[in-house]
């Protein structure tokens, strides 16, 4: 079975950075997408950010485009979310998801977000303060 493990995050101020690390393991083949969604207090979940492994397609949501870099580790299975230039909308609960998937269908999948993960690690708590 495929597990996730998220680590990374943190209390801090407005304009600072962090990095968040999703390390997975139990993986069938070496064709998968890692995301990192959020969940903010009364908030639905969103996807913050998606990566998938070989063809390393990105994806960003529009509110953390130019602020969050997404990058992978293949020979690890590891992912990295840099958040530079932290705003307090930025708190939120955050969740590294992954989906075994085939490279033909990286493409699509990343494009929309990586909604409808199948494995989903425990979130790790981001908070930004003023």
């Amino acid at each position: 079975e495929v597990q996730l493990q998220a680590s990374g995050g943190g209390l801090v101020q407005a304009g600072g950075s962090l990095r968040l690390s999703c390390a997975a393991s139990g993986f069938t083949s070496a064709d998968y997408t890692i995301a990192w969604f959020r969940q903010a207090p009364g908030k639905e979940r969103e996807s913050v950010s998606c990566i998938s492994s070989r063809d390393v397609r990105t994806y960003y949501a529009d509110s953390v485009k130019g602020r969050f870099t997404i990058s992978i580790d293949s020979a690890a299975n590891t992912v990295f979310l840099e958040m530079n230039s932290l705003q307090t909308d930025d708190t939120a609960v955050y969740y590294c998801a992954t989906k075994e998937m085939p490279t033909i269908a990286h493409r699509y999948f990343v494009s929309l977000g990586c909604y409808g993960m199948e494995y989903w690690g425990k979130g790790t708590l981001v908070t930004v303060s003023s």
